[in-house]
């Protein structure tokens, strides 16, 4: 980071960084509901008499993703949760004493 940035402006930076990212995971949920409805609502709609709705092919894009969506999620929402509100900016902290600390050695 350019050393002209105010903390202020860092974590400003920080927190559009965390909202766009937000932003991305409930845009990509919606999209996900959409779409998935639409295809479920056609596939029952033109389904044979003897078919089977409730079978694998009619659910695998829905399973695969949302394998996708959870991993979207848990990508977005998962570090704050493990590693708590200020873990990365303490650990940018800790890496930089240490290199700090080499260049003398």
């Amino acid at each position: 980071m350019n050393n002209n940035y105010t903390p202020d402006e860092i974590k400003y930076q920080q927190a559009l960084k965390r909202v766009k990212r937000i932003k991305g995971f409930y845009t990509h949920l919606i999209v996900y509901i959409v779409i998935n409805a639409m295809l479920l609502i056609v596939k029952y709609k033109n389904i044979d008499v003897n078919e089977n709705f409730w079978r694998w092919q009619t659910f695998n894009t829905v399973f695969f993703w949302g394998i996708g969506l959870l991993g979207h999620g848990l990508s977005v929402f998962l570090p704050t949760m493990v590693l708590g509100k200020d873990w990365e900016e303490r650990k940018i902290k800790e890496l930089m004493e240490k290199e700090k600390q080499n260049k003398w050695e």
